[in-house]
């Protein structure tokens, strides 16, 4: 290892790929996409007829599958996805909205765990000001919006089915949607956006529950109200203490806390800053703002996901079929020369592209995620100087 610098870059990085492995797994059981096919274990809940064949000008058959005909099973696929998708002409549309929700699920899941992570720094260096007036109105503001998003999300995933797409809730007529597009439940980035442009107004056609104008307008109204929260609580605190020991006529330090910053062996004391209020006030509006719009920008960066998603398979399909799909559909002796020259190309290609090349954009995107949309939520960048995990450290005694 120590000769070759890119095993050993490698072999230093050994649980990172190990982890990304076991997760690619597990991704890949979700998806149930394996190389671009899927495994039928349990049997598919689908029931597909012929009126739901569409002619190609090719003269090849697809299918393109209706909730309200073709969904026959009273359950779904027990584990991922169904696998009749992967031979569906409109296989696209659904894994694009179901890779696209997933996306948005774990982002910001991921960005509300940092929002958390924030609280324990206030705690612990005693900021019991900053859990009051920036903590709180950060999780309002997030919850409500896009909190709000990934609870829709889920609600529709769970209680919108074949039934729901037949009738409207609360009128029991159908929904007004046009013959060509067939029926289909409300888009959520739509009721999303309409939360702010048409406040406190619904209308039935894009209605998933009964009270959602009430509930969408009380959200929106939170998270406009935990802004002016976040902006002015900390300096209008700091401007009154500051008055009411001036009217008192002395000056009482604030206790504060002692950080160490450790570079080295050697520990230096940040110097004290001067307590000014327009400072003060500008420092809050940057990080109110950062904050704001940041939850919007960061949502959006985390679809990276989903494109690098769309992209592995789109690959997988093309090197299936461009690949193996012509040695394995010929036969006798010539069929099975080609198999042998068609999988020792497409090996390469996978072990090459899908492995390498992806592995390696899926690592640079996800440190990215960690450090831009997960990092900003709470990291500071003071106290102790980041020392990373060594068992040759352990082992030498050196527990500093």
């Amino acid at each position: 290892m120590k000769g070759n610098e890119m095993l050993g870059t490698f072999f230093s990085g050994r649980y990172i790929v190990l982890l990304m492995g076991l997760f690619s797994i597990y991704t890949g059981s979700i998806y149930n996409d394996c190389f671009s096919k899927s495994f039928n274990i349990f049997g598919s809940s689908w029931h597909i007829g012929d009126a739901e064949k569409l002619k190609t000008g090719n003269g090849h058959d697809e299918m393109q599958l209706n909730i309200t005909t073709d969904f026959t099973a009273n359950n779904p696929y027990p584990f991922g996805v169904d696998p009749i998708w992967q031979v569906a002409s409109n296989k696209l549309t659904f894994t694009n909205s179901y890779k696209m929700k997933m996306s948005v699920v774990l982002g910001v899941t991921q960005m509300m765990f940092g929002v958390v992570l924030s609280a324990f720094n206030y705690v612990f260096f005693g900021k019991r000001l900053q859990i009051f007036a920036v903590f709180i109105p950060e999780v309002i503001f997030l919850g409500s919006i896009f909190g709000y998003l990934v609870f829709m999300i889920f609600f529709k995933w769970i209680l919108i089915d074949s039934s729901y797409l037949a009738t409207i809730p609360g009128t029991g007529n159908p929904p007004e949607v046009p013959p060509d597009k067939g029926p289909g439940a409300p888009l959520l980035l739509i009721m999303l956006i309409n939360m702010f442009l048409s406040f406190g107004n619904v209308p039935v056609v894009e209605r998933f529950y009964s009270g959602q104008a009430e509930v969408q307008s009380f959200l929106v109204v939170m998270a406009l109200l935990a802004v002016p929260w976040m902006l002015f609580t900390v300096p209008v605190v700091h401007m009154i203490k500051a008055k009411l020991r001036s009217r008192h006529g002395y000056v009482e330090f604030d206790k504060m806390e002692k950080q160490e910053q450790f570079i080295g062996d050697k520990a230096e004391e940040p110097p004290a800053e001067e307590h000014n209020m327009g400072d003060m006030f500008v420092h809050q509006s940057i990080h109110t703002i950062e904050f704001s719009l940041g939850c919007i920008s960061n949502t959006a960066s985390y679809l990276r996901l989903w494109a690098l998603s769309l992209a592995h398979a789109e690959l997988s399909e093309v090197l299936w079929n461009m690949m193996m799909r012509i040695g394995i559909k010929e036969a006798g002796g010539i069929g099975v020369i080609m198999v042998f020259g068609t999988f020792a190309v497409w090996a390469v290609l996978t072990i090459a592209i899908l492995l390498i090349m992806e592995g390696l954009s899926a690592f640079l995107h996800a440190l990215r995620l960690h450090w831009v949309e997960f990092n900003n939520k709470f990291y500071v960048g003071e106290g102790y100087k980041f020392r990373p995990f060594s068992f040759k450290a352990l082992a030498e005694g050196d527990d500093q």
